[in-house]
């Protein structure tokens, strides 16, 4: 009788012991390290989301659906007292003119609530004093213009006059966004468009929405081949990007395969397609994000998304660079959208459940610092 209370009272300490350490901060964020690095990057997790496989049904066996919330632990730098301004993200938007103001604040403020340090707005002149109106946060930058100011015998040299003045700077940003709030205007987009060249040789990421969109499927040629590029289409950009790239229409049946088949003919590039659930391809796999989530469709969640991949990607770009990194041998561009899909999602899911019918981009900016909170916590 002795031996067995003593047993019982070992087995007691030792669970005890375990549940301290289970509850330690410290260990917490390894053992979901450990968890993202050997199953949530490269398989299925089922704990969120249960699929039935089945052997003739091509998307399900190639999508599959990450343990989102463990890549988010992965890639977000814990705090520390030696580091100093711009380290945990300097990001860059591209857009804003006269007709769209709201959707590059959006993006730009979106960075500064997952944690980046700093955020810049590159838009037109009439843009520039709204954007500041928004926010005392962001850089506002007011260098392009667009077709109606300028005449056509000085475009050369206001193109010349833009390109410089972003080359001052380009060389900070860990990541550029580009396309939101843009317009459409011919000239406007082919500054952007220089711009665009000019990160590719700098090797910056770029995140293109919005009107960027716009602009890259109708020159391909921006981001072909380009491994850092990310692009985040919706339904119907999406169809488009499709038609021109595949020649074919939008295949609901064979998803996966058709988004496979498009990340590869741009020469893997990175698609983000947004939907019910958000699927994700660079050319050689495909990720499935589905936890969370609003019924709620107000317009501007696609440039809260815009503006958090980017800063996830600066973030899981930063480890990926690392050799001794477990990170090393994974594309910084996947890790980025899984992690800004999945915060977009929680935060919309929250800011639903407080404002339902009369949710707005806002209320679900304001639960951007709660959710990453939640999944990763400061201290």
């Amino acid at each position: 009788m002795k031996h067995v209370m003593n047993s019982q009272l070992s087995f007691l300490n030792c669970a005890n012991t375990c549940m301290l350490l289970a509850s330690s901060p410290v260990f917490r964020r390894h053992h979901l390290l450990i968890r993202s690095l050997g199953v949530g990057v490269e398989g299925a997790i089922h704990h969120h989301h249960h699929h039935t496989y089945s052997s003739t049904n091509m998307q399900d066996l190639n999508s599959v659906e990450v343990d989102a919330e463990s890549v988010i632990r992965a890639i977000t730098p814990a705090f520390d007292l030696s580091k100093h301004k711009g380290q945990s993200g300097n990001i860059a938007v591209i857009g804003g003119c006269r007709e769209y103001t709201g959707a590059p604040y959006f993006a730009a403020i979106s960075a500064l609530k997952i944690g980046a340090d700093l955020s810049h707005v590159f838009c037109t002149k009439d843009a520039a004093p709204v954007i500041k109106s928004y926010s005392p946060e962001l850089i506002v930058h007011p260098i392009l213009e667009e077709s109606y100011s300028v005449r056509e015998e000085d475009k050369k040299i206001i193109s010349s006059k833009v390109l410089a003045e972003v080359d001052k700077w380009i060389e900070r940003f860990d990541c550029l966004v580009i396309g939101p709030g843009l317009g459409r205007d011919p000239f406007l987009l082919d500054c952007v468009s220089e711009i665009m060249r000019h990160a590719r040789q700098s090797n910056i990421p770029i995140v293109i929405d919005g009107d960027g969109l716009f602009l890259v499927t109708n020159n391909l040629d921006l981001v072909s081949g380009y491994a850092l590029a990310v692009l985040t289409p919706n339904f119907n950009e999406y169809k488009r990007l499709v038609q021109k790239v595949l020649s074919s229409e939008v295949n609901d049946q064979d998803a996966t395969q058709q988004l496979l088949s498009l990340a590869k003919q741009i020469g893997g590039v990175t698609i983000l397609k947004k939907g019910k659930s958000d699927l994700i391809s660079d050319g050689e796999t495909v990720k499935s994000v589905s936890i969370y989530g609003s019924p709620r469709r107000c317009g501007g969640q696609g440039d809260i998304l815009s503006g958090s991949v980017a800063v996830f990607l600066s973030w899981a770009r930063q480890l990926t660079a690392d050799p001794n990194s477990n990170l090393s041998s994974k594309n910084p561009t996947v890790l980025g959208c899984i992690a800004g899909s999945a915060i977009l999602r929680k935060a919309a899911s929250l800011a639903f459940s407080n404002k339902k019918r009369s949710t707005v981009t806002g209320d679900i900016i304001e639960c951007l610092g709660k959710s990453v909170e939640d999944v990763c916590p400061a201290a």
